[in-house]
């Protein structure tokens, strides 16, 4: 039997060895997971865990809670899914993406521990297990002081599940994936609240009532210490702000004022509020509001409701189920002029376009249905058929995303708009045609290092910030 260590000379290589694990599908269990981890030693041990799971928000949430704990002076890896552009987005530290060196070297490092897991068990690992297998290992090897990680998908089985959380994390609850969480929101509920561990610190977002049984009976279970929306934390004044939102937060600890979050999407302002709590439940203490501020100011969440073009006014949003596509259809009625858009919209899975589009009624001037390059994609014909006795409107089938993108803004003319919605990789192909792949790390994330003699090494070799990738070059001044 040939046990030789798998060859991973660059970037290439370390993407093709994750692609060969796509055809393994989505395989619930933590079996696979938990075996190839001991097998490297347990890494996802060795540093605090935020556990972040929800329907929606999950990423926002992450990221928040990433930028608000960094301007506190607290080192901060996450690891997010799915990706916008490159697989590297999922992996950052103290804000900043992984460099292709770093995914190269990371892949290399935990290639051997794969194949041999495989091997032996004579079970493939799924192409999730191995990015979350990729980022406990990797941020094994930084000096963290948290990690913050995102559910993939549910919680019960998801291959992140495999963590003592210091804090576990609810967004929000909603039908989505029910083919494999269940088919009400109470039961999706119940396996999103198994993140939760036994004497374990949860908050959660605004819930549903359906989903409050569910999460109560785990709590009770579990006899965690529970920090809920609307009752532990709070909204406290909201207002509309240019390019985003005005906010006043009750938090766990103390009352925050005079917010200013560059989001669009009154959703958002929920998502804050949770990311707020959860850095005050993980640190045990009130925010600097000056640290909060600063945090919030600088973030950015790509993807999500962003502005990447004027004249046409061009937004694109990953929304993908029916309560993430209501939340865009709040924030172009509410947030941007009166208009009949231009939507671009392609999805994947096994989804009904017509039922998750259904929220943009009113709004929709004519559809472009178009299609990700992505072999669980929906036919842009069935996005069209779908969607357009819906939407009440006419359609065009565009089978290129850019295409459809570059057609959609002709027809809107200079004072139109086009929205873009359907899935985060129809959202990746869009920006990228319009605006590249790049996004900029909020640079608010600042280090508070013990002084040290003159002639100890700096950590000049550190892989993550030795790159040639403009991002990671930029605003390293301060």
């Amino acid at each position: 039997m040939d046990r030789s260590i798998p060859i991973i000379a660059d970037r290439a290589d370390a993407e093709s060895f994750l692609d060969e694990r796509i055809g393994q599908g989505v395989k619930p269990g933590l079996e696979r997971i938990t075996g190839v981890l001991e097998f490297m030693g347990n890494p996802q041990f060795d540093y605090p865990v935020i556990h972040v799971a929800g329907t929606n928000g999950k990423t926002t949430v992450t990221r928040l809670v990433g930028d608000i704990l960094g301007a506190h002076g607290i080192r901060t890896g996450t690891f997010t899914s799915p990706h916008l552009h490159r697989l590297e987005e999922r992996f950052s530290v103290d804000g900043v993406p992984m460099t292709a060196d770093a995914f190269t070297q990371a892949v290399s490092d935990i290639a051997w521990f794969v194949e041999e897991y495989e091997r032996r068990e004579d079970s493939g690992i799924t192409y999730f297990e191995v990015t979350a297998a990729l980022a406990f290992s990797m941020f094994a090897e930084i000096a963290l002081d948290v990690a913050i990680i995102e559910v993939g998908m549910g919680g019960r089985w998801d291959a992140t599940n495999v963590v003592d959380s210091a804090v576990a994390v609810i967004t929000g609850i909603s039908l989505d994936h029910v083919e494999y969480l269940g088919e009400t929101v109470a039961e999706i509920a119940a396996e999103k609240a198994a993140i939760i561990g036994q004497e374990g610190v949860v908050v959660t977002g605004p819930l549903p009532p359906a989903a409050e049984g569910a999460i109560t009976v785990h709590v009770d279970e579990m006899d965690a210490k529970w920090f809920r929306s609307g009752d532990a934390y709070s909204i406290a004044n909201e207002v509309r702000a240019v390019g985003g939102w005005m906010v006043d937060i009750v938090g766990i600890y103390t009352d925050y004022t005079d917010l200013y979050l560059p989001i669009h999407g009154r959703h958002q302002i929920d998502n804050l509020a949770t990311a707020i709590a959860t850095a005050e439940a993980f640190l045990e203490r009130a925010l600097d509001i000056d640290a909060l501020r600063d945090a919030l100011a600088a973030t950015t969440q790509p993807g999500r409701i962003e502005v990447v073009h004027h004249r046409p006014l061009v937004i694109i949003d990953g929304a993908h189920n029916v309560e993430g596509v209501q939340g865009l259809a709040s924030a172009l009625r509410d947030e941007f002029p009166a208009t009949d858009w231009q939507i671009v919209a392609g999805m994947r899975g096994d989804r009904s376009p017509g039922e998750i589009l259904e929220p943009l009624a009113g709004l929709v001037g004519h559809l472009w249905a178009t299609a990700p390059d992505d072999p669980g994609a929906i036919a842009p014909s069935v996005v069209a058929s779908s969607a357009g006795s819906t939407l009440d409107c006419e359609t065009t089938v565009v089978e290129d995303v850019s295409d459809a993108v570059a057609e959609a803004m002709s027809a809107a003319g200079p004072k139109g708009a086009v929205a873009v919605v359907g899935s985060l990789y129809v959202a990746g192909e869009a920006r990228e045609s319009l605006i590249g792949t790049g996004f900029h790390p909020s640079g608010v994330h600042v280090r508070l290092e013990s002084v040290v003699d003159d002639d100890t090494e700096d950590d000049d070799d550190e892989p993550w910030v030795e790159t040639d990738d403009a991002w990671a070059e930029a605003d390293d001044d301060g």
